[in-house]
């Protein structure tokens, strides 16, 4: 199949990244093979690692050949081009030997991805490039993007697990307009479930038997950044990761639920970034005194978001605001 056939078929499936920017896959794919290099290349990011997001690991331990399959069709696609796998240890332990299997000779190598410092930014794409070359793995300014200046200086796709996965299902035209849902928490069938993109959560919970029967709130997005949602704001579809955890309201102490999310993206930033470094200590601190101070707390939303480099900084106020919006208020 000729590569503007699969790029305008992408376009037309209207599939969007998966990974949490929702940047159309067409658009992205066309950019890469019409940008001007003597070589270019394809990361698969597998990289997932925000708490309560298993999607990646469910379609690699169900639909492996099927996501090397959407790599392989980047590959056919982008001329003079490689691709490269970056995998999290966890799901390289689990994964890895059955994945090389399935390469077998295809140009795919499997990058581990590095945990030492910035676990969670390291998923981040210009980050995962810095680390397949060697270096810390930090964000990079953008522009240039990495569809035109990338790994090593080359035009770079990067898509996720779940991206590549229905790449070959568009091919085979099969795609009918699903995503993939993880769902956790206080429920009764914790697990990942392939529905319409368009189903609102409260449908997506609700054909899931797991809409509660309790007082509860939602976290939407992934449970580290992910936004806080009651039950009546339910009603619209998720626009950009597809995880959702439950939280019985009467039993879940808001500062200690604040308090993992604090430590995990402590743990996961870069640590290279004063806003992000030190903003986030301060609400650690604020969080293990279990007083928010409002003044404090809005001067330092508006730091993160204003001048924080990279999506970690800016989106991390998202869960501690709404939270204490409509949990704390």
């Amino acid at each position: 199949m000729p590569y503007q056939d699969i790029i305008s078929k992408l376009k037309k499936s209207g599939l969007k990244g998966r990974s949490g920017s929702s940047f159309p896959t067409g658009l992205k794919w066309e950019s890469v093979k019409n940008a001007k290099a003597k070589k270019k290349y394809i990361i698969c990011n597998a990289a997932e690692g925000e708490p309560e997001v298993f999607k990646d690991d469910f379609i690699l331990k169900n639909y492996p050949e099927k996501v090397v399959e959407g790599i392989k069709i980047a590959l056919k696609t982008i001329d003079n081009s490689s691709a490269y796998i970056y995998i999290n240890k966890n799901y390289f332990k689990k994964y890895g030997q059955k994945l090389k299997k399935i390469i077998r000779k295809l140009p795919i190598e499997i990058f581990q991805k590095k945990t030492e410092f910035g676990a969670y930014i390291g998923g981040e794409e210009t980050s995962i490039i810095e680390s397949i070359e060697g270096k810390r793995a930090e964000p990079r300014q953008k522009p240039p993007h990495p569809t035109q200046n990338g790994l090593f200086g080359f035009p770079t796709l990067v898509n996720n697990v779940e991206t590549f996965y229905y790449v070959s299902k568009i091919t085979e035209g099969k795609y009918e307009n699903t995503r993939f849902y993880s769902i956790s928490g206080e429920v009764n069938n914790k697990g990942v479930f392939e529905l319409s993109e368009d189903l609102t959560v409260k449908e997506v919970l609700e054909q899931t038997e797991n809409w509660p029967e309790f007082d509860f709130f939602a976290q939407i997005g992934g449970g580290g950044e992910g936004e806080i949602f009651l039950p009546q704001e339910l009603d619209k579809p998720i626009q950009y990761l597809a995880s959702i955890i439950i939280f019985d309201k009467k039993k879940t102490d808001p500062y200690g639920l604040m308090g993992k999310w604090v430590d995990f993206l402590m743990k996961g930033n870069c640590d290279n970034c004063a806003p992000c470094r030190e903003g986030l200590y301060r609400i650690k601190e604020m969080i293990d005194k279990k007083k928010m101070e409002k003044e404090t707390l809005d001067d330092l939303f508006l730091v993160l978001e204003e001048t924080s480099f990279c999506p970690l900084g800016k989106g991390s106020t998202i869960p501690f605001k709404s939270l204490i919006d409509k949990i704390l208020k």
